[in-house]
């Protein structure tokens, strides 16, 4: 099964992450390429495969992504090879932005499409801030992102607010149970079983 898993830029995604890979068996990360450069909390191939420009262009020209997209002036993108090694017997989490969502609806109807709503503007404000990551024109350009994003929450499945870090993990978690649960998601485990009421 393909979770996507997106919201604003300093929504709390990536923290209510670490929680659920913590928490759920059977569901891996799917490390995203960028060009954008790495912070000093980061580690490549860890948070991000951090590469030149010139290499994720090869990759797009190569038709190696799923998604893609320029966000806030640096590419993002999720390797076809990235998804498949990680979805070997496991549930594969992308944790992109909406443009990557919506290229992934396209490609991949079948995924579960969840959004990270932070509970007001004011609040993602201050946590990009309080991050001290991004310098100030970063954080008003992933303000004004942030606008447009939060507008598209109707095109997820689910939603999440994350008003409370415990409440957030909770839901995701509970959204990723019980879509595992779905027919369609567990068909080869049911044809052995229907086959003995033949």
């Amino acid at each position: 099964m393909l979770v996507v898993v997106t919201g604003p830029s300093g929504c709390g995604k990536s923290t209510i992450l670490r929680h659920v890979f913590k928490d759920i068996r059977r569901v891996r990360f799917s490390v995203s390429h960028t060009t954008r450069p790495r912070r000093p909390s980061e580690q490549d191939g860890r948070e991000y495969h951090f590469v030149a420009k010139e290499e994720f262009e090869r990759m797009i020209a190569r038709d190696r992504f799923l998604e893609w997209a320029e966000v806030h002036g640096h590419f993002y993108g999720t390797a076809k090879s990235e998804v498949a090694a990680k979805g070997k017997g496991a549930d594969v989490i992308l944790d992109i932005d909406v443009q990557g969502a919506r290229q992934v609806r396209d490609r991949r109807p079948d995924a579960v499409f969840v959004f990270i709503m932070p509970p007001r503007a004011s609040e993602l404000r201050r946590r990009l801030k309080e991050r001290s990551e991004d310098p100030p024109e970063v954080i008003r350009r992933r303000l004004r992102n942030a606008k447009a994003e939060v507008r598209e929450v109707g095109l997820f499945d689910y939603v999440v607010i994350n008003d409370r870090l415990d409440r957030a993990v909770l839901e995701l978690e509970a959204i990723i149970l019980g879509a595992r649960c779905r027919t369609d998601h567990r068909m080869a485990e049911l044809r052995p079983i229907l086959a003995t009421f033949e």
